[in-house]
């Protein structure tokens, strides 16, 4: 049985950092396992191939959570990377750290060291901005984060003096001083190509001889001796293999598979873990628990004036603007979806903004909820209007379905279970249409395509929600960190709480969901998780 260091399980947002970090000074060997492939993928490294891997089996887990009460017992799809990258192989490359006070707040929880002055350092060494760096920015990192305004679509001015008109202010750099007002969005991309972690910390680490990595390799159950976990068992290719770990087993999977791997070795809730046959290696009620997501509502409108659906609709747009991508790696095609956007105050009185606002100049009326296919808008001028609650505080949980590592888990997100989401879902509604309503976007729209001029009471609005609203891809905390071990899964040194060798690292730890995208602070986790295990190593 082969032998290493440190197993790590999952390449994502944090696993593909913890692999590099870890191996960088050459004293240590690391296995790093995962189930998908290699992201050698022309729609991966596109960055709207985003439309494409949507719904692709070969890189994606494509979850399907349980029907959701207040969703009017709709099911919400979930797609989860399963590709060298994880997540940051397939999603929409919006670069947000999120607010101080999410920081904050989680040291205030009982996780020190997690304040806003402990993660800065590590967000700015994982960050190189084109802009430069400077006291909130790094200049030096691996992922490249890069400004996309010369590419834009001219429009988003118009959203952003909507914004100002509303009154509120233009923010250049969301990631700055402050997170609140309005502006255009930074992706993680570099010569118009995807900057996911597989290209930012593998590429530059996959020859180092203390590296090992193995695709297609699902973990199946992390291996105990006692109450160490002493390896991994692992499925690759039909063949069952294990591991062994002289010093630690890291979980970096994911919100989904992290919780999901950790009840399927023994570590979860008692009741549930001997329904489903599974022997208790160690109660921890928690894993599986505390989950949550951003949940978004779109408004949709018919244009006046020419939108991307002008430039991407006619197969002769296609070509052409596939032909300037593969020559100059410019143009729509070099774009996240989400061209501008900005964090806001849904209304006066809030303590901070608590609404985050996306601005795409592109609509697409037929497409399956939560999906963005630029490369097939509609046939008419359009675009979209959307918004999120920032910190939702409704509480889902996820728990497998059986002792089969290969059946997804069973996922119950819970949204807007508690008057305050209700609430500040409404606010979204109303914010949309009061921008709508403002001159500089007022002069762009024919009409309202969804919800419809129908919809306009606080009942309609929110009877809206329920039927329209989705996920943004953002589930965390399903690991989460804190003081109590009833209740809470790691330290904040990330050990699982009862065992030894075993962390977990990753977006499942997240104490609470922070305000805005989530890849940017999940990387921020593996460069802060490889410096804790550094530190804690005692040779």
């Amino acid at each position: 049985m082969a032998e290493f260091d440190f197993i790590v399980v999952g390449a994502g947002s944090a696993g593909c950092v913890l692999a590099n970090r870890l191996t960088e000074n050459g004293k240590y060997t690391v296995l790093l396992l995962e189930a998908g492939g290699s992201d050698l993928n022309f729609w991966i490294w596109m960055p709207i191939g985003y439309g494409k891997t949507f719904y692709r089996k070969s890189v994606n887990w494509m979850y399907l959570s349980e029907p959701c009460p207040e969703l009017n017992d709709r099911v919400s799809y979930w797609p989860r990377g399963k590709v060298m990258g994880g997540s940051s192989s397939i999603n929409a490359m919006v670069y947000i750290r999120g607010q101080k006070e999410d920081f904050e707040d989680w040291k205030a929880m009982g996780n020190p060291g997690w304040g806003w002055d402990g993660v800065l350092p590590y967000f700015k060494m994982s960050e190189t901005n084109d802009r430069g760096g400077d006291g909130y920015r790094g200049g030096e990192g691996p992922v490249h984060v890069s400004t996309m305004d010369r590419d834009l679509h001219p429009t988003c001015q118009d959203f952003i003096r909507a914004g100002e008109e509303l009154q509120f202010a233009h923010n250049p750099d969301f990631n700055g001083a402050t997170q609140e007002g309005v502006g255009t969005y930074q992706n993680t991309a570099k010569d118009g190509m995807r900057m996911s972690t597989a290209r930012a910390y593998i590429r530059p680490a996959r020859k180092r001889p203390n590296l090992a990595i193995e695709k297609h390799a699902l973990t199946t159950r992390i291996l105990f001796e006692g109450k160490r976990a002493a390896g991994v068992a692992y499925s690759q290719h039909g063949m069952m293999r294990e591991a062994r770990a002289r010093r630690e087993v890291i979980v970096s999977a994911g919100a989904v598979n992290s919780p999901q791997l950790l009840q399927l070795s023994g570590v979860g809730p008692t009741d549930l873990l001997r329904q489903k046959g599974i022997d208790v290696v160690h109660p921890s009620e928690g894993v599986g628990r505390n989950l949550q997501d951003h949940l978004a509502i779109d408004y949709l409108f018919r244009s006046r004036v020419p939108t991307l659906n002008d430039q991407l609709y006619p197969w002769y747009g296609k070509l052409w603007h596939g032909l300037r991508y593969v020559l100059t790696r410019r143009g729509p095609l070099s774009l996240g979806v989400n061209q501008a956007g900005g964090f806001v105050r849904g209304r006066p009185g809030e303590e901070r903004p608590n609404i985050q606002l996306f601005y795409s100049p592109v609509s697409y009326t037929k497409a399956p909820p939560g999906k963005r296919p630029l490369m097939n808008p509609d046939p008419f001028s359009g675009f979209l209007l959307g918004a999120q609650p920032t910190r939702p505080t409704s509480r889902g949980h996820l728990e497998i379905r059986s002792a089969d590592p290969f059946e997804p888990p069973a996922i119950h997100p819970n949204y807007m279970s508690t008057d305050h989401d209700i609430d500040e879902m409404l606010q979204c509604s109303q914010l949309m249409r009061r921008f709508a309503e403002a001159p500089a976007m007022a002069r762009l729209i024919e009409c309202e395509i969804a919800p419809g001029p129908q919809v306009q009471t606080d009942e309609d609005m929110i009877e809206d929600c329920r039927q329209r609203a989705g996920t943004v891809f953002h589930p965390v905390s399903t690991c989460k960190m804190g003081p109590n071990p009833g209740e809470d899964v790691v330290d904040s040194r990330l050990r699982v709480y009862g065992l030894e060798g075993l962390r977990v690292a990753d977006a499942s730890i997240f104490p609470t969901l922070t305000s805005g995208n989530t890849n940017a602070p999940a990387i921020m986790v593996g460069e802060k998780a490889a410096a804790i295990i550094l530190e804690d190593i005692k040779d």
